[in-house]
């Protein structure tokens, strides 16, 4: 806008109505400016950690709720030039697009007019990783978003060949592919020691994956384990392999030079024992199938009783599972809500009991702005610094969710991390495939029920807090750490549920021991925990 010198003597020979009427433009126009001023682009926020193969959301929205239908909406990568995905003209325009991101990008644009758009990046591989933003562009208005985004890829499980005798050992190999970032390899013997590999190699393929190849030459006593662990640095996760030697494989002083001169003085009698070999067993072929079938039988039976074995060692860690879970029990609280400290993008229930994400339409029309940098949860109003307490939340079929607690006093803005570290204890289910713990990085868990319900004890002088699944009675998985502070419950249904039944995290009503009200066309609560199954049935 160019600017027009005004004068007391222009003023003077102006009528009053025009002068009044110019003042007022001008005015007018210096209000838009300092409002477009105003008006801020807000990406993810924060770093994002992709997996290999997956996908992933770019959200991108402007602070102020403005149609932005008309807007030049650009995502980029490192700089503004390298396009990513564009969208100008109210169409999205592929000409510009790097190659690497063809037909692998999806605009969602259902919420365009109060300004919120999200980018979807499909099949995500290693040369994806670094930084990223997106941008808006109109006549009177500009601004961008940058974040960063981290990939990950969990490799295949390792492979371990035995080579050979070599320098009085036996040499091993292991091998296995698909990994990123660049992974860890270590061997160990039976007795937990590290040992140093022979040799090691690892390689980059076209992919961006790494492959990998490492020998270790043993010389540990009889019957020794020797395992091969594959770490990701990133995930925090590992795959390892596991043999077992027996002490008939492992040679003694110069095997080789042993066995050579013990082969050319005994090859006569050898030669003579194999010609009575072949005449024995051509003279027991007959009985041979009777003989094998009782090996069989006699193998099945060994398994057989192995199984039963292990049955009664899995019932027997469930029931004491069980009756922890419900020595807790006696102390259940009543915890509520705090709307207060919802983030916009969620809805607390009248009577405090349930949130639940609001419709994206919803969420950009109601909330404070400034808000949107807070993580998407809300907390308990009670607050716990002493004695034990228990509380059960129900799940339903909710496809991501984050449950546990947090210190009062925590941030909850920013680059916060949801780690014990930062103040948080939660674990937590995503895209109805994956539970985990944070602890302080995440942590796969393995539940033989999906729970549909989540009890939670908090014991305040042990510094511990135990997650149980209701639904068949069975620990999950304990932290213990300090409390530095009161603690509050934690809430976090997660924004953007793929799941096709969106269940609010609803606090069960403990009125009696173990029961809870369910809701409505909902059997979930119903469940009973989990008994004991015959050991005759196997393991599954």
């Amino acid at each position: 806008m160019e600017d027009f010198p005004v004068s007391p003597g222009l003023l003077k020979r102006v009528p009053l109505p025009s002068s009044f009427f110019f003042l007022t433009h001008l005015l007018f126009l210096q209000h838009g400016v300092a409002n477009s001023e105003e008006v801020k682009v807000i990406g993810p926020g924060e770093s994002i950690l992709a997996i290999v193969g997956e996908e992933v959301e770019f959200p991108c929205h402007l602070s102020q709720y403005q149609d932005a239908e008309d807007m030049e909406i650009r995502w980029f990568r490192s700089q503004s030039s390298d396009v990513v995905h564009l969208y100008k003209g109210r169409q999205e325009l592929f000409s510009t697009q790097m190659a690497q991101f063809q037909n692998r990008t999806k605009l969602v644009t259902e919420n365009i007019s109060v300004g919120s758009v999200i980018l979807e990046l499909r099949s995500i591989v290693p040369s994806d990783e670094g930084r990223y933003g997106c941008s808006f562009l109109s006549d009177d208005f500009s601004g961008e978003a940058i974040w960063e985004l981290e990939v990950a890829g969990l490799g295949s499980d390792p492979q371990i060949s035995l080579e050979g005798f070599k320098e009085g050992g036996i040499q091993m190999r292991c091998s296995s592919n698909g990994w990123y970032p660049k992974p860890k390899v270590q061997w160990r013997n039976h007795q937990g020691q590290c040992l140093p590999p022979e040799s090691e190699v690892i390689i980059r393929d076209v992919k961006g994956l790494f492959s990998l190849e490492t020998s270790v030459i043993t010389r540990g006593e009889a019957h020794s384990n020797m395992s091969c662990s594959i770490q990701n640095p990133l995930l925090i996760q590992k795959k390892e392999f596991v043999v077992h030697l027996a002490d008939v494989f492992l040679p003694g002083t110069s095997p080789w030079k042993s066995a050579f001169l013990g082969t050319l003085v005994a090859l006569p009698l050898l030669l003579a024992l194999l010609t009575m070999l072949a005449l024995y067993y051509l003279h027991k072929q007959q009985k041979g199938p009777k003989k094998l079938k009782k090996q069989t039988e006699k193998e099945q039976g060994k398994l057989t009783a192995q199984l039963k074995k292990l049955q009664t060692e899995l019932d027997w860690r469930r029931t004491e599972g069980q009756a922890e879970w419900r020595a807790a029990q006696q102390y259940a609280v009543d915890v509520t809500l705090d709307a207060a400290t919802a983030h916009p993008s969620l809805e607390v229930s009248e009577d405090a009991k349930s949130v639940s994400s609001r419709p994206a339409a919803a969420i950009l029309a109601a909330g404070d702005p400034e808000r949107f940098t807070e993580q998407t949860c809300v907390l308990s109003r009670e607050r716990f610094s002493t004695g034990r307490h228990y509380w059960e939340v129900h799940v339903g079929q909710r496809s991501r969710w984050f449950l546990g607690a947090c210190l009062a006093a925590v941030q909850r803005s920013g680059p916060a991390r949801l780690s014990p570290a930062g103040g948080y204890w939660v674990m937590g289910l995503w895209n109805s495939c994956e539970y985990f713990v944070l602890d302080p990085h995440r942590v796969a868990l393995t539940l033989r029920v999906p729970p549909r319900r989540v009890g939670i004890f908090l014991d305040c002088e042990a510094g511990k807090l135990s997650f149980f699944n209701v639904s068949d009675g069975s620990h999950i998985f304990t932290f213990t750490d300090t409390f530095s502070g009161a603690l509050c419950a934690y809430f976090r249904p997660r924004a953007h549920d793929g799941g096709e039944r969106p269940n609010p995290l609803t606090i069960c009503s403990l009125r009696a021991r173990g029961t809870c009200v369910p809701e409505e066309n909902d059997t979930d609560c119903l469940l009973q925990p989990y008994e004991p199954s015959d050991p005759a049935l196997g393991l599954w």
